[in-house]
């Protein structure tokens, strides 16, 4: 545990804290050793703890996002899917205690089981030592590479479809202007247009992402205020 300990740039006061964060049920209920208990109860707790820092970052730092944006944001930064790159990240499974079923079942590795136990160590954390040292594992380990993720998730088309219909009959149009590269690593170059005039124009991986590029840069131009 101590290197754990070590990755997650935290020492635990009572280590058993940690030892029930990385302790799944299966492991719990095979064991029975002095009343073990799973990391479920710590995942509830973890799993708000995580949720209002991330509101919290959210609301700070993106005074321009609307209710609606803020909500989808945060789902997207604390989504399975993420937290199981924190996991990764802090290699998670190697220290996770299993029964022997989940272990033959390649528990180590399943998103949904680290996932969790990403969410009760925050609470581990804040049960030990308050809810700053919690926070800031929360910032190193979830939120670490958040404004490029938001950048990228962030739903630019339906914010500027919504500014633009604050107008009668606007009408707002995407076009392909280019596709370039092999298969396996294609470019697009997407425009997007106002009334048949050019307000935007972006370029991405994906036409998608493109459009997305094509929509942040006209909200740019069109509605500076909304920056």
């Amino acid at each position: 545990m101590q290197r754990l300990e070590q990755a997650i740039g935290y020492t635990f006061h009572n280590k058993a804290l940690l030892e029930q964060a990385l302790s799944h049920s299966s492991y719990a209920n095979e064991v029975q050793k002095n009343g073990l208990k799973s990391y479920e109860r710590l995942e509830f707790l973890g799993d708000s703890i995580l949720g209002f820092v991330t509101a919290d970052y959210l609301y700070r730092n993106y005074p321009q996002l609307h209710e609606g944006e803020l909500t989808k944001l945060r789902s997207e930064l604390v989504c399975e899917k993420s937290l199981e790159l924190s996991a990764k990240a802090l290699h998670l499974g190697e220290h996770l205690r299993l029964g022997k079923g989940e272990e033959a079942g390649g528990g180590r590795t399943r998103t949904s089981i680290i996932a969790d136990v990403v969410e009760s160590i925050i609470a581990a954390i804040c049960l030990d030592g308050g809810f700053e040292p919690a926070k800031r594992f929360v910032y190193r380990f979830v939120l670490s590479d958040a404004e490029s993720r938001i950048r990228i998730n962030a739903d630019h088309k339906t914010r500027l479809q919504e500014l633009v219909q604050r107008k009668k009959d606007q009408l707002l149009e995407y076009h392909l202007l280019a596709e370039t590269g092999p298969d396996h690593e294609k470019e697009f170059s997407v425009s997007v247009t106002l009334n048949g005039q050019i307000v935007g124009e972006g370029r991405g991986t994906s036409k998608k992402r493109a459009e997305q590029a094509a929509a942040e840069q006209a909200i740019t131009r069109l509605f500076p205020e909304e920056q």
